[in-house]
């Protein structure tokens, strides 16, 4: 397990670079991150390279023992690349090129800019590639799933949906385009959708340009990954990613690299009542989920946050070591703050890292220097994994045909997985957060939320998996489209009716101003929102019902028994307290243990080696809290055994269980 930073040797003197990394070194920094934005200072003419400098900085941290990850510097082309093939610039949805200045602004497609990305990553990796300092490569930053609508791009999303499609007609009906006169009698009449809002749109044909966009990107990265294997075959390549607006599918675009890298900024506000789905828990182990293994933070929050908004509040008292330690514990082994230096020039200068502007070290450095000697205890963990018995099924497709057709006000699909992980985590509970593809064999219990769009694989995989003794949970808005991303003429949940053992008989999008409430099985009430299915049953019993409107007394929530599992269907939108009263009965019916009486805002996660478990303990709240163990346990952090955990805020202990 590894602490380093970002560093952006260009940006700064040269007099800085040597004393920067003396400092890093003595302050236990083991790895940087390189040259993400440095194209222009490596090319700053058309075939005329300047490497002098990077040979320099390569070698400064070589001499203090200082790994390296480079990065391809493909995200920001040179401004005289740009004026010199415009045609490389990306093409916004209202057909105008976007202007440059800023990052981001290539198209990933255009053979021009491939080449010249190309030649630049050949370039560092002929000169860098076999240093044994350099670990590690990055391509390009924080991709997305560029929504370009050049000629080039127009041009390649028709013949992707040909190849996909085999001919016109089957676009046409797998698209609709009865609807407003909208067929299609030659394929240069396929464009990708407009500037128009996406659900005034043809639903289809958004939905295929998103997986198109996902598949371009995943093949930009595979691209110049082989640039980089053919000069190194065993290099270890990345790419960083985040929750962006054009969220890629982080499947496909990891599947060519060896790990996955995630750009980590929680939020330094935390209220338990304002929002209670404030911790990245969720997100650090969706990242681990991808590839299902470890990943590292290429960014992470090391100051308050500015430049692209308003300044946030600074990071409170142990927030910089906390957040780091919470990464560890969900599956990061390398974690880089976002940055040494804080910027004194550019759009990022209020986007503070390690240093403020007055280059004294102040609260953050000094909390960082703890945070390097904290890890140097983690030895004995690093070789431990996660093992789960509880998974949150998440889809690129219902993610993103919700955001095309939202469905009603307040309605977010991130937000359902979210409620649904944090219940379970506040018993203590590991969870995997995966591909809805994945296999399901090691769980008992499996959460499943609005299925929206059907594919066949997903379904098998879910009845598979209750079918041979599992617990599934699903929600509603689930089943309701085809993979053409049109509705399903069939009663809903349409292929899950069977599985639920109900059906829905009608639905009130009632949004986030109805005042509605449940009441389950035991007698607790519940207030529900956004959405109330109206649900008649087959073979399934009531967990919950509805107690106003029209169908009060009708199922809102239901239990099922199916072949050797069980599946539940919760057919509203609950606050947080019917989730963990939820989640708590389903862990009990599963064999699931639970962690009862953790006080607000304690994390729990528990990591093995197969011998021993150690639990890893962190307050992520603005309260100390005292936790009362079974028994005494030995304490990693400060190497003596407790019966009592005394946590103050954002702060972690392990111990052996």
């Amino acid at each position: 397990m590894k602490i380093g930073v970002d560093y952006y040797p260009e940006q700064w003197d040269i007099s800085l670079w040597n004393k920067d990394a003396e400092l890093m070194m003595k302050t236990g920094v083991k790895i940087v991150r390189i040259a993400d934005f440095a194209w222009s200072h490596l090319e700053p003419q058309e075939n005329h390279f300047e490497f002098g400098w990077l040979d320099e900085v390569v070698r400064i941290f070589e001499s203090y023992g200082i790994e390296i990850m480079l990065c391809t510097p493909t995200n920001c082309p040179p401004l005289w690349l740009y004026e010199k093939y415009p045609e490389i610039i990306r093409v916004g949805k209202d057909g105008n090129r976007v202007q440059t200045g800023i990052k981001g602004h290539r198209c990933i497609n255009s053979p021009v800019f491939m080449a010249y990305a190309k030649r630049i990553t050949e370039q560092l990796v002929r000169r860098y590639g076999h240093r044994e300092s350099v670990i590690a490569w990055q391509i390009d930053s924080e991709l997305e799933a560029y929504h370009c609508t050049c000629e080039v791009c127009r041009q390649k999303f028709r013949k992707w949906l040909l190849d996909k499609h085999e001919s016109l007609e089957n676009i046409n009906d797998a698209f609709g385009t009865s609807v407003w006169s909208g067929e299609y009698n030659d394929v240069s009449q396929i464009n990708p959708p407009t500037a128009y809002p996406s659900s005034w749109q043809n639903p289809s044909l958004c939905l295929e340009y998103t997986r198109f966009s996902s598949e371009c990107t995943a093949e930009y990265v595979k691209e110049l990954a082989m640039v980089i294997q053919r000069e190194v075959p065993k290099a270890k390549i990345t790419t960083n990613t985040w929750f962006c607006e054009n969220a890629p599918d982080y499947y496909k675009l990891f599947n060519e690299t060896d790990f996955v890298s995630y750009d980590n900024y929680p939020p330094v506000t935390v209220g338990e009542k304002d929002n209670p789905l404030y911790s990245h828990a969720f997100e650090l182990d969706f990242m681990r989920g991808i590839k299902n293994n470890n990943f590292w933070i290429t960014e992470q929050i090391s100051g308050t946050i500015g430049g692209w908004t308003p300044m946030s509040p600074a990071l409170r008292p142990g927030m910089l070591v906390g957040y780091s330690l919470q990464a560890f514990a969900h599956g990061a082994d390398t974690i880089l703050h976002f940055r040494w230096r804080t910027a004194l020039k550019g759009a990022e200068m209020f986007l503070h890292g390690i240093f403020d502007h007055n280059n004294i070290p102040t609260r953050r450095y000094f909390e960082f220097s703890e945070l390097c000697k904290t890890v140097s205890k983690f030895d004995v963990i690093e070789s431990t994994r996660i093992v789960s018995e509880i998974a949150i099924l998440y889809s690129p497709d219902c993610y993103n045909a919700l955001r095309i057709q939202p469905q009603v006000d307040g309605f977010d699909y991130m937000e359902q997985l979210k409620y649904f992980y944090t219940a379970f985590a506040r018993y203590g509970a590991n969870i995997d957060v995966v591909s809805a593809e994945s296999d399901l064999s090691k769980y008992k219990i499996v959460i499943a939320p609005a299925v929206f769009v059907n594919e066949k694989a997903v379904t098998e995989n879910i009845y598979r998996f209750v079918i041979n003794g599992g617990a599934l949970v699903m929600t509603s808005r689930s089943g309701v489209k085809d993979n053409n991303n049109n509705c399903i003429m069939e009663v809903l949940p349409t292929v899950y009716k069977q599985l639920i053992g109900a059906e829905i008989t009608e639905y009130d999008p009632i949004g986030n101003t109805v005042n509605q409430s449940i009441t389950d099985f035991a007698g607790n009430k519940f207030r529900c929102r956004q959405w109330c299915d109206v649900l008649h049953l087959t073979t399934a019993k009531v967990y919950a019902e509805y107690c106003e409107s029209y169908y009060r007394c009708c199922p809102a929530v239901t239990m099922n028994r199916y072949c050797n599992g069980v599946a539940y269907y919760v057919g509203t939108v609950c606050d947080m307290d019917f989730y963990e009263n939820f989640a708590g009965n389903i862990m009990v019916q599963a064999g699931v243990p639970r962690l009862k009486g953790l006080p607000k805002g304690v994390e729990v996660i528990t990591r093995t080696n197969g011998i021993n478990e150690y639990i890893f303990f962190f307050n992520n709240s603005n309260e100390t809290v005292m936790i009362n163990l079974p028994k005494s346990m030995y304490s990693v952090m400060d190497s003596r055994g407790k019966d009592v955990i005394r946590l103050i805020p954002f702060d972690m202990d392990i111990v052996r269980k």
